[in-house]
């Protein structure tokens, strides 16, 4: 956030993180939050249910894909395959989005950076509203079947992964410097998105305000 660049070294995961891990943010909760609402008779006819899910780029999975949370995703991807057995479920891999936990996962933040200013260069760029009106309009719900790839994921990450944003960024993540960072990423939009998930950098709200907090 303050602009400077840093090595750090991650060590591998004991067996306890990775089932933690899978315990937190795998599948499960989904499972038994599904079969419930179905034995209470809580699931209008029709029901479809998502999962969010990411994937990212080759460089990335060390610490991310090949990682505990890469576990915990392959966990939802097995519930989805369960839960399918009963109602129609789908995992979505979608674009990487600056978030309270992808902030802070190294390479993840640079790889964002400079992907930002790619896509909105190139006119690709999506919030998480907009990518996930995009899930409903042109995957979920448009009257005939739903697009998946050959894992049976939706995968609205296509603008990102095509092979002309990545080799784009890929640049940018090697020529990236301390003095270019400001210039050549879009670490000014990260940073907004990082502090407005937190509720501030927000137009129109002053910060300095004497506020209720019983209100």
């Amino acid at each position: 956030m303050d602009g400077k660049l840093s090595t750090v070294n991650v060590e591998p995961a004991t067996e306890d993180e990775v089932a933690n891990t899978v315990k937190v943010m795998g599948g499960e909760d989904w499972e038994l939050w599904m079969d419930l609402l179905s034995k209470e008779d809580l699931l209008s006819p029709g029901t479809r249910t998502v999962a969010y899910s990411y994937i990212g780029p080759e460089h990335s999975w060390p610490v991310y894909k090949n990682g505990t949370i890469g576990k915990a995703k392959e966990d939802m991807e097995r519930a989805a395959m369960e839960i399918r057995k009963k109602l129609p479920a789908w995992v979505s891999v979608n674009k990487a989005l600056v978030t309270r936990s992808s902030a802070v996962i190294p390479v993840v933040q640079l790889y964002i950076c400079c992907l930002f200013k790619v896509m909105k260069e190139m006119g690709l760029h999506e919030g998480c509203i907009e990518q996930i009106t995009r899930l409903y309009k042109d995957r979920l719900f448009t009257g005939g079947e739903v697009l998946v790839d050959s894992e049976g994921r939706i995968r609205i990450d296509d603008w990102e992964m095509r092979e002309d944003v990545q080799k784009a960024t890929g640049e940018k993540m090697k020529s990236v410097t301390a003095e270019n960072v400001s210039a050549i990423t879009d670490i000014k939009g990260v940073k907004h998105d990082f502090l407005a998930v937190h509720g501030f950098d927000i137009a129109g709200v002053d910060y300095e305000a004497d506020i209720s907090p019983v209100i």
